[in-house]
Formats: C-alpha cells, structure tokens, sequence
C-alpha cells in the first residue's frame, strides 16, 4: 500500500508552500483521498506528478561544418 500524505507534507516534499497542492487538489491535477473530512495524497501520484511534469534539457544538435 502507497503512504499517504497530507497537504503540508507534499508541500514540504515539493519545496512550496500549502497553496500549491491545495490548488493541484481544487483542479483535479492530481490524485487525492478524502478520509472524512482530511486529504491525502498518496506518495505515488507525487512522483508521477514530478515525472510527468519534468522538462528534459535541450540536447544541441551536432552541426557538421562545411
């Protein structure tokens, strides 16, 4: 079973403050529990957040000069 973390947590986890998954959590972009009248997030829907919101850098072609 996936560990489920509440809002400050995955703040803290994220390096921002409580508004930020407090907004992911009011426009649905990511998964989220309600257990009573708390909210959680289960540790895997984090990192599949991150992983499909990471940019890859830029590699430059390599140019042959003529």
């Amino acid at each position: 079973m996936d560990r489920l973390l509440s809002v400050n947590e995955v703040a803290e986890l994220l390096g921002t403050t409580v508004r930020f998954p407090r907004r992911l959590i009011e426009e649905r972009r990511i998964v989220f529990v309600k257990v009573g009248r708390h909210v959680r997030i289960p540790e895997s829907a984090v990192t599949a957040f991150v992983a499909a919101n990471t940019v890859q850098p830029v590699v430059p072609s390599l140019r042959s000069v003529a």
